[in-house]
């Protein structure tokens, strides 16, 4: 035994390669050996093939059972044009209405917008741009007041969005900075269809790229309770913004009884890009609506962002107080329509618009050092003062640029 150790032991020294032997009586012939366990099987052992297929039938069903309901719950409707817009013709005038305001809808934007082509205009590309521009100083230096009723071009009939003034006294100014909003209220809109925008947004610290939808009519009463369609809005900022930057979009939908009141919180649906930002190339924002659903996408209706079915009325869904902080009591605005899709039974049109900063909470206050607050009355010259920092980040000037916009009637 001891020289057998040695021998093993000198094998494995010098790196021998012996083949492992196993046993092997040449006495024993095949199926003289016993074997029991072949004699009598355990019922419970088929368990262990039935049990993995069961799981996997099921899964299978369940995985039917799901694109089932997704490919019926979407149908797919046909579709009439309504807007083919690719620029190859300028700027046209009779499609495109630009807005003239300082107001900014109540969010207190820091953008007036304008109706001269400084800030719309078609590029050399061949495609829109929506540009932001820095204020004339000398309307935020000095007392003045900017009345675009007086100039006869407001498009508001609201006076705030109208006129606006520099008052060195209580530190407000004019609108610090011009921008664009245009929309297709006079030229097309749609009740149910489909809507796809080709566009790059905006890159630049406090930029707010929007493209959505407003009612024609109000019919069942002011904003919020006549709806609003967000197809796509971000941030200009990068991608380390704590709210989420230029990396980032929200769809939205708006109603309720009233701006206290609205349900945009149950219908907000955030979506990152993956391994880019929506500034630095062109995506295809997209949304189709019908009378059981609304759904917005980014590139491909496989990508949706935000999905809205009316199986049940809004009203019922928004769980709104039986009445406002005054003690007026709500009255359902939407029940005699007998549409559980309503307010957004009603025709809408396309708004492409880039605001610049606000008081509405959409940039949050002490995130990032944003340069005002939102409840201060000096918001305006706070981030006015601060433009050496954030102009310098607005690259491409900070334009939005949009390819195509494609707008479709469902026809069937």
């Amino acid at each position: 035994m001891s020289q057998q150790g040695s021998t093993t032991g000198f094998s494995s020294s010098i790196g021998l390669n012996v083949p492992q032997r196993y046993f092997h009586s040449r006495r024993v012939k095949k199926g003289e050996v016993s074997q029991p366990w072949l004699a009598k099987k355990d019922p419970r052992e088929k368990w262990v093939t039935i049990i993995p297929c069961i799981g996997l039938f099921f899964g299978l069903g369940i995985a039917g059972i799901l694109i089932w309901h997704g490919i019926s719950s979407v149908v797919n409707h046909k579709y009439c044009p309504v807007l083919m817009e690719d620029w190859s013709n300028g700027f046209r005038e009779e499609i495109w209405s630009r807005e003239v305001q300082v107001g900014g809808y109540g969010n207190g934007l820091f953008d007036y917008t304008t109706d001269t082509p400084e800030n719309s205009f078609v590029g050399e590309d061949g495609r829109l741009h929506i540009r932001p521009t820095l204020q004339d100083e000398k309307l935020i230096n000095t007392d003045n007041v900017l009345n675009l009723t007086a100039m006869g071009i407001c498009t508001s009939a609201i006076l705030k969005d109208c006129v606006i003034a520099t008052n060195a006294t209580n530190r407000t100014i004019i609108n610090p900075v011009k921008s664009a909003r245009i929309h297709t209220r006079k030229s097309a809109s749609i009740r149910y269809g489909r809507v796809e925008v080709r566009a790059k947004l905006s890159k630049g610290k406090w930029l707010w790229p929007a493209i959505w939808m407003m009612p024609v009519e109000n019919t069942y009463g002011a904003w919020p309770r006549s709806g609003e369609i967000d197809i796509a809005e971000s941030r200009g900022n990068n991608w380390q913004y704590s709210q989420g930057g230029n990396d980032i979009i929200s769809s939205t939908l708006h109603w309720g009884p009233d701006p206290a009141n609205n349900g945009w919180w149950r219908t907000n649906v955030k979506h990152r890009a993956l391994h880019t930002t929506y500034a630095d190339k062109y995506h295809t924002f997209g949304l189709e609506w019908s009378e059981k659903y609304i759904f917005t996408y980014v590139d491909s209706r496989l990508l949706q962002v935000l999905y809205t079915n009316f199986q049940e009325p809004l009203w019922k869904r928004g769980n709104f107080p039986i009445a406002s902080q005054n003690g007026s009591r709500y009255i359902d605005p939407w029940s005699q329509t007998g549409h559980p899709s309503t307010p957004f039974d009603q025709k809408f049109y396309l708004i492409l618009n880039v605001a610049v900063g606000g008081t509405n909470g959409w940039f949050e206050d002490g995130k990032d050092l944003k340069p005002w607050v939102d409840g201060s009355p000096g918001a305006k010259k706070d981030f006015w003062d601060a433009r050496e920092e954030w102009y310098s980040t607005w690259e491409n000037n900070g334009d939005m640029i949009v390819d195509t916009v494609k707008m479709w009637q469902q026809c069937d």
